[in-house]
């Protein structure tokens, strides 16, 4: 019922001012004034019921349907009090107050953009209604003035611009909105006829305007009951390029002189032109074109402001708003030097705590290094989180300082949605020379990064021609290393793991060599840390784990030794680790137990829960699983509590070179009791004197690595060395 409340309406004031059309003047005049009360409930009932985001345009329109129904009904009721002549003035300022107020105001020019509008089509509508109604109905004619004569011309002209100016702003015209521009529309025609019956002194033109203007004020009602107004609650201003808001404005500009022009023509073949003749329409065309001027230079300052803010959405940055890289690139050429500066293991914030956290540490790192700018400098996000600071001063010892200002800023906690974040930063600097290629400028100071982060992370390091000539030989170790893999160039040697207490061998350490055709061999520290870098160490690890697999299966049958094999963080951030790993020892026929995996603490970086369970999965199935390296990361004591260890491998670090040196003596001691407490294996690498395998047996360490014992060596020299030690088989390793 509700729906169809404003068809009900509009059938009830058909019905009503049909019956009243078989009676005279005063019944007419009655019936529109109970429709135009009906009117006005009627809309505030749809204000109330849906809630328009112009409620007060409504308002203003419900106030115009009871002005003008108090009118009509007093001009039958009390003719003598003259009530008509304030009320229907009233229901003109209404209305125009609500068509003005329905749509938005345009937000580009705002309040003088609206005035500037408004006066130009008051103005023109002034203009027209001199011309068409009060010079040839009332000026030339002689009619007394009156208000119906004076106010109403001018008001129905403005009325009729207004519905006309509602009707542009919208490219598709919702219903409610149409009934609007109609009732405005039949509004103005109906006190047009009252007008011209008034000054012609008929009959007939008044019974015929009251009936309009009660039809009017009931398509005001149905328009606000009707249900389209709950998704069209209010005109929105028009995009710049629309064709009827262009052609509205077209017509301004015209109408001026066209109108004009009319009524000059008009006054000379009538020989009634004077001087009223000449200057009222000349006056109306200047104002009009000087409000014209004044839009115009709004909407060219608009134009202006828009291309000043698109300009500043391509420069900076969306997130922090910093420059971006593109005004960057600009700036750099005119600079003296540059940072960049990145966050150490901002991936890992983002996986434990969310992108969205993530993004609030880029804008709190933004805030806090903003008000640290001195004069000259340039602070910009270039993506991720990368930044840039540009410097006016190429002073080498000054921009090294100025990183390390920005390196503590950000090494200062940060607040971030209830969380203390803990950050630090890597910096790489490239001071400038004038004329120097931008590219090549943003590389080389990406390569000073790169060697920071390389050099251990959260300090600065100085651009070195030599570091471009280190990329060429890392892009050119990736191209080889890819070449290696495809043909099978790499090989697996081992080296022994020596009970310190008994000096057999138990186990031995996969490490992977290589060694190009007809060229010497590479070692590991060159083209491992490039393997790590391009991904290819997934590719290798596997490689090296299924040949390390295979072979210790015989050396498990025969003599009980097992095998160690590293296994490197991206490896274990590989989802199908686990099942690679299961396949290699499968596919071997090794004991699970006969193999370790050596973890350095890389794999808490980045992707720790999928290393954890990577991990978990495969103790589950008997693999053991040993810390590389231990006591040299700042987070070793972490990996005893969360991972899933049974051995320990003391870094060759801790071997003291001095027999003397009780200190070094006593961080092994502490290692070896700390093992010993927790009920793990220690394995003492880099042991290369009789002094360290001594001391390593005095202190209680399990087993030793180095080359004391034997260097790292081919698989088929490690079959004879244990043949020669071993002539029978040994108990498995866990019992040694």
């Amino acid at each position: 019922m509700r729906q169809h409340a404003w068809w009900w309406l509009l059938v009830a004031a058909a019905l009503m001012l049909g019956a009243a059309q078989l009676y005279g003047f005063s019944v007419r005049s009655v019936t529109s004034g109970v429709v135009a009360l009906g009117a006005c409930a009627g809309v505030i009932w749809g204000v109330r019921l849906y809630k328009p985001d112009r409620a007060v345009a409504w308002r203003l329109l419900a106030g115009a349907a009871a002005c003008a129904g108090l009118g009509m009904l007093s001009s039958v009721g009390f003719p003598r009090w003259n009530l008509v002549d304030v009320l229907h003035p009233a229901t003109f300022l209404l209305a125009l107050g609500g068509l003005v107020l329905l749509p938005r105001r345009d937000p580009s020019t705002g309040r003088p953009g609206g005035l500037a509008e408004t006066g130009v089509i008051v103005c023109t509508g002034a203009l027209v209604a001199w011309v068409l109604l009060y010079d040839p109905y009332v000026y030339d004619a002689d009619v007394p003035p009156s208000p119906e004569v004076l106010i109403y011309p001018l008001a129905d002209v403005l009325v009729l611009g207004l519905a006309l100016r509602l009707f542009a702003l919208q490219e598709r015209l919702p219903r409610p909105h149409l009934l609007v521009v109609a009732a405005a529309t039949l509004f103005a025609a109906s006190d047009i006829r009252f007008f011209l019956a008034a000054v012609a002194g008929t009959v007939s033109g008044p019974e015929l305007s009251v009936t309009g203007w009660g039809v009017a004020f009931a398509l005001i009602a149905a328009a606000a009951l009707h249900p389209a107004m709950a998704s069209h609650r209010a005109i929105p201003e028009p995009k710049a390029g629309s064709w009827k808001l262009m052609a509205v404005h077209l017509a301004l500009v015209l109408t001026g002189p066209a109108v004009t022009a009319y009524a000059l023509i008009r006054d000379i073949r009538e020989e009634e032109l004077d001087v009223l003749d000449i200057g009222v329409p000349v006056t109306f065309t200047a104002v009009i074109t000087v409000m014209l001027v004044v839009r115009m230079t709004l909407t060219l300052r608009l134009a202006r402001r828009q291309a000043s803010a698109m300009r500043h959405m391509v420069l900076h940055d969306a997130l922090t708003d910093l420059p971006n890289r593109h005004l960057l690139t600009a700036e750099v050429a005119s600079s003296g030097a540059l940072i960049l500066f990145d966050l150490d293991g901002f991936k890992d914030v983002n996986d434990r705590l969310g992108h969205s956290l993530g993004d609030e540490l880029l804008v709190a790192i933004a805030g806090r290094l903003r008000p640290m700018l001195r004069p000259g400098e340039m602070l910009a996000r270039t993506g991720g989180d990368e930044f840039a600071l540009l410097l006016p001063s190429s002073d080498a010892i000054e921009v090294t300082a100025r990183a390390g200002d920005v390196l503590a800023a950000v090494r200062s906690p940060f607040a971030v949605s209830g969380h203390t974040l803990h950050v630090t930063g890597s910096a790489g600097i490239r001071l400038l020379a004038p004329g120097a290629d931008v590219a090549e400028v943003l590389s080389d100071a990406d390569l000073a990064l790169y060697a920071a982060k390389a050099a251990g992370k959260d300090r600065a390091e100085l651009f070195d021609p030599r570091l471009r000539q280190e990329q060429i030989d890392r892009v050119r170790m990736v191209e080889h290393l890819r070449a290696g893999l495809e043909h099978d160039e790499f090989t697996v040697h081992y080296q022994p793991i020596v009970a310190l207490c008994s000096g057999l061998i138990v186990a031995v350490e996969a490490l992977v060599r290589w060694t190009p055709p007809g060229r010497p061999p590479i070692g590991p520290d060159r083209f491992i840390p490039a393997a790590e870098d391009s991904g290819l160490i997934i590719d290798l690890g596997e490689r090296v784990l299924r040949r390390a697999c295979a072979d210790a299966a015989v050396w498990h049958g025969r003599y009980g030794i097992a095998v160690t094999v590293n296994v490197s963080p991206r490896q274990l951030a590989d989802p199908a680790f686990t099942a690679k790993a299961n396949r290699a020892i499968a596919d071997s026929g090794l004991h699970p137990s006969a193999l370790t995996l050596e973890i350095t603490e890389g794999v808490l970086i980045g992707s720790g829960a999928q290393a954890l369970a990577h991990l978990h999965a495969l103790r589950a199935e008997g693999v053991r699983v040993a810390i590389d390296d231990f006591g040299t990361g700042y987070s070793s004591l972490a990996y005893l509590r969360d991972l899933p260890i049974d051995t320990l491998k003391i870094d060759k670090s801790f071997m003291p070179a001095d027999p003397t040196d009780r200190r070094q003596t006593a961080l092994v001691r502490a290692v070896v009791d700390l093992a010993r407490s927790l009920n793990l294996t220690t394995v003492a690498e880099g042991v290369e004197t009789a002094h360290h395998a001594d001391l390593l047996r005095e202190l209680g360490c399990d087993r030793g690595q180095g080359y004391l014992f034997a260097r790292p060596t081919p698989s088929d020299q490690v079959t004879a060395l244990l043949t020669t030690a071993w002539n029978a088989p040994r108990p498995s390793p866990a019992n040694t």
